[in-house]
């Protein structure tokens, strides 16, 4: 699977995952939340939960499971922002499957 970008091709894996991390920009997320079915755009809540995801990994060298990035969204944005609902509201298969993909993280062990 390929995405094309400011005429860049970016590879990706067959299931959208981003194969260079390096090669990841807000453009291309743009481009992978479209594959997401998210259609009417990133906004800010949703650049939030990628920002988050994007410094944790960072930070930490691995993804956050949910239940520890709630407790991030909430510390950071109050309750109504940080649990599980929420998430799955902004992305339709939540944290792991699609929040991650569109940050360009790498995909989980365990995670098609």
């Amino acid at each position: 699977m390929q995405a094309e970008v400011n005429g860049q091709i970016i590879q990706l894996s067959e299931a959208g995952w981003l194969e260079n991390l390096d090669e990841w920009s807000e453009d291309l997320a743009v481009e992978i939340a479209k594959n997401e079915k998210i259609v009417d755009g990133l906004t800010q809540e949703h650049w939030d939960i990628i920002n988050e995801a994007r410094e944790y990994f960072h930070e930490n060298g691995s993804v956050c499971e949910p239940r520890a990035f709630s407790k991030i969204m909430k510390k950071k944005y109050g309750k109504d922002r940080s649990d599980q609902k929420y998430i799955y509201s902004l992305f339709p298969t939540g944290l792991i499957k699609c929040a991650n993909k569109i940050a360009g993280l790498p995909r989980p062990k365990g995670c098609s």
